[in-house]
């Protein structure tokens, strides 16, 4: 701000040219992003009749000349240093503002919906920060799109005479797309399509976009899972080059190949699986030693010496970088000739193997290792219902060498929980489909035995094999390229805001120490189990903590408490998996260290797919649910309260996942207010009290497949409708209150509102929203947000990411 002088360039009534820079740098301090013309600067500070132009430009000319200012046709702004300029990735919230989320756990930003510029939800951009006033959390604008989070995206057309806009069902993406009517690609009203990116300049008040596949009908069970792959840019096959290759792959084994490596056909194998699966990726052996000991195999299909670099199923297998899974399909990694057939360690089978050898006590304590290439026989395939049932004490085959490991498995889970690691055993969505994959059945399955069994060996091979590579045999970490699998310690603002939620609960987090928060955490996670709240407390537990990346920098795995850890065990459905098997093999060999650039390149893209794998699986999850909940439409239901907002209580019907919103326009016995500190909604006249975790009947009310939500009712309430686009308020529940947070204006609103398709929200735009308070609620959408994680259920067929 201008310093004080001598009083020069008096205007009228004595007003000096420092004192009206002053008054005038305080107005756009105080709106960074605007620009201003000298006729609103003089409006802004009630000095039109007090300053004549000369003497306006001089003040402003002043600022200008000292850099705090920056001038542009006329108009001021605020001056912006390039060293406030930070690259992020834009997160949405459902009311069209947005936060940068950062790396290195520096604050986000916030971005209101004016600073967006030609940003989407999801997109990398670079954000100049404006100077920081007081103690408010850093805000700023968007000027760059460095990187689009993707270029297609899924909707309904909504083709009026003259316009056509794709209306997102994701509330997070941002303004709906215009398409021109040359470019709705045979699309008609009502159907759901999916859209491509086209150059979106500063002059589009909405992102332009054309039709290139139209999906089907909103509600229709292909339409919607193709909607959900061609959202998340799942491929529907391989393309004919990969295929090609893969078909050439004999599935028998090469005698001089088998020549090569250790034979272990010979000793007790055998796999540990879901009764559905198909990919066998990993078999377990035992044999005693001589000297009392008992030698464990952890054999892992040897992917990488069928698929090679430079192949094209190679490259096909660095760009998906994961499988992913549906409730009902794969999009596999890899061909189903290499996933099914030639890797899969399929009983009676000789299959060519990547192992850790462990030689271990009968306390899981591991005496000895060897690594390397191995072929192998599995003799007996189980299903995890079949070898639980051998651990509770059924006879059956192995049953001796599977009650042995199951004791090993229990001694090393226990070490792991007295070393700190963090116990989450939340519940995963299961469901029965029929012949036409609809969901006949849904249920919540929690791990046996048998799932642990396979984790802890799993766990114990992967430590293995990173601290083998990463340590020195004194203990010391080494320089090696490696890609490390990584978990960082919790965000402490995070932890705060659990422990200060589970307080009125009855629970503890300790935050003052890092062994105090593990202890208490597991003492929580233990003391929930099998009470109404524990999968809510479970979940928003899990969203404390950092998400689990791949890296080429090893931090160690907190949640794990290992201070080495990789993932060896999943090459059929994981990348990061075949890279290890090849720097593992090469370390063997006596090979000096890789340079770690391209690894780390590698390592961020497979991290980013897997997130949106994670994202694909649930959006699935929520569909089928949405699905199965709606032959229940009308009929009363046991649930249990897992959120509260001004709007409703969120409803988890009993021992289905199956989660709902339950509206206080529902509850007609008073007027219910939000206690948001004790998590709870109090009627006004009579004090009743709905309180997180209280048992709650309700009713099925509405159904919405496109928007995968589900409202509910009270009993008594007697209308109900199925909604399969969620487009249209007509016949909605004779109230004028939108169907949910995110619901957009029908097209009448929007005429009367101007048609601004691509403008504020409050003046047009396509969607409305409120912050509401939801433990359950996705990153971004309660008040005071920060840097959640998601922690989601998961469906289908695919096994727990670690």
């Amino acid at each position: 701000m201008p310093k004080k002088g001598p009083k020069k360039n008096k205007g009228h009534r004595g007003l000096d040219v420092v004192d009206l820079a002053n008054m005038m740098f305080r107005v756009i301090q105080r709106h960074p992003s605007q620009w201003f013309t000298l006729e609103d600067l003089a409006w802004e500070t009630n000095t039109q009749a007090r300053a004549a132009r000369p003497l306006q430009r001089a003040a402003m000319d002043m600022l200008v000349e000292s850099h705090q200012v920056t001038c542009q046709d006329d108009q001021y702004r605020l001056a912006m240093s390039e060293q406030d300029v930070i690259e992020g990735v834009l997160d949405l919230t459902i009311s069209g503002t947005g936060y940068v989320v950062t790396p290195h756990d520096q604050d986000d930003v916030f971005v209101k919906a004016s600073g967006m510029g030609l940003a989407l939800g999801g997109d990398r951009v670079k954000v100049q920060i404006y100077p920081k006033r007081g103690r408010r959390k850093p805000e700023g604008e968007i000027i760059e799109v460095v990187q689009r989070a993707r270029q297609r995206y899924v909707g309904v057309l909504e083709v009026t005479e003259n316009t056509a806009f794709l209306i997102t069902d994701d509330k997070k993406i941002g303004p709906d797309f215009y398409i021109s009517k040359r470019d709705l690609g045979g699309g008609q009203h009502g159907q759901m399509v999916s859209v491509e990116l086209l150059e979106w300049t500063q002059g589009d008040k909405s992102p332009p976009a054309k039709v290139v596949e139209v999906l089907g009908e909103p509600g229709e069970h292909l339409a919607e899972i193709h909607a959900i792959m061609a959202e998340y840019g799942l491929p529907e096959g391989f393309p004919a080059e990969v295929m090609a290759e893969a078909e050439k792959i004999s599935m028998d084994l090469d005698p001089e190949e088998i020549a090569r490596r250790r034979d272990m056909r010979g000793v007790t194998t055998f796999t540990i699986d879901p009764a559905d699966a198909k990919d066998f990726d990993d078999a377990l052996s035992i044999q005693a030693t001589d000297n009392g000991l008992w030698e464990i195999g952890v054999h892992i299909a040897d992917v990488t010496h069928y698929v090679t670099p430079g192949s094209a199923m190679e490259q096909e297998a660095v760009d998906r970088a994961t499988s992913v899974y549906l409730v009902d399909r794969v999009i596999p990694m890899l061909p189903e000739h290499i996933s099914n057939k030639v890797c899969s360690l399929r009983p009676d089978e000789d299959k060519f193997t990547f192992s850790a050898i462990l030689t271990m006590d009968k306390d899981g304590m591991v005496q000895d290792r060897w690594f390397g290439r191995t072929v192998i026989h599995s003799q007996r395939r189980f299903t995890y219902e079949e070898a639980q049932r051998i651990i509770e004490g059924d006879d059956g085959d192995l049953a001796s060498e599977i009650r042995l490991m199951d004791g090993m498995a229990k001694k090393l889970r226990a070490r792991r929980s007295k070393a700190g690691a963090i116990e989450f055993d939340r519940a995963e969505v299961k469901f029965r489909l029929d012949a036409d994959n609809q969901p006949i059945g849904v249920y919540l399955k929690r791990s046996q035995d048998a799932n642990k069994l396979i984790e802890e060996f799993m766990l114990l091979a992967n430590r293995e094999v990173a601290s083998f590579v990463g340590r020195t045999k004194d203990g010391k970490k080494n320089t090696r390229a490696m890609v490390y699998r990584v978990h960082d310690h919790p965000n402490p603002d995070k932890l705060l805001s659990l422990s200060q939620f589970v307080r009125p609960l009855g629970y503890q987090v300790q935050v003052d120490s890092p062994m105090g928060v593990r202890k208490s955490l597991n003492a929580m996670l233990a003391k929930v189990k099998g009470t109404p709240e524990a999968n809510m407390l479970e979940t928003l537990a899990l969203r404390t903590m950092a998400k689990a990346v791949y890296s080429t920098d090893n931090i160690g795995h907190y949640g794990l408490a290992f201070d080495d850890y990789t993932h060896f065990t999943s090459p059929i459905r994981r990348y990061p998996d075949m890279m290890v098997h090849r720097l593992l093999q090469h370390y063997l060999d006596g090979g000096r260290s890789k340079k770690s650039d391209t690894y780390a390149e590698q390592c961020d893209h497979a991290s980013g797919m897997e997130q949106m794998a994670t994202e694909a699986e649930r959006a699935s999850v929520k569909y089928m649910q949405a699905v199965y909940m709606e032959q229940y439409l009308g009929q009363e239901m046991p649930g249990i309260i897992t959120g509260v907002s001004d709007w409703g209580v969120y409803v988890e019907v009993e021992g289905t996942g199956c989660e709902g919103l339950l509206r206080l326009r529902e509850f007609t016995d008073d007027y219910y207010v939000l206690d948001q500190e004790n998590y709870r909604i109090i009627g006004d006249r009579s004090g009743r009290e709905y309180r997180l975790g209280d048992a709650i009947t309700i009713v099925v009310k509405e159904v919405s497949l496109q928007r995968k939500t589900i409202d509910f009712g009270l009993p008594g309430a007697s209308n109900f409708r199925r909604s399969q686009s969620g487009q249209s308020n007509i016949g909605r529940f004779d109230d004028t209150r939108p169907s949910d947070a995110g619901e957009r204006w029908s097209s009448s609103k929007r005429k009367s509102q101007g048609g601004n398709r691509g403008g504020s929200k409050s003046k047009g735009g396509s969607r409305r929203g409120q912050a509401k308070f939801n433990p359950l609620a996705e990153p971004g959408q309660n008040k005071g947000r920060g840097k959640g994680k998601q922690g989601g259920k998961k469906g289908g067929k695919g096994k727990k990411r670690r």
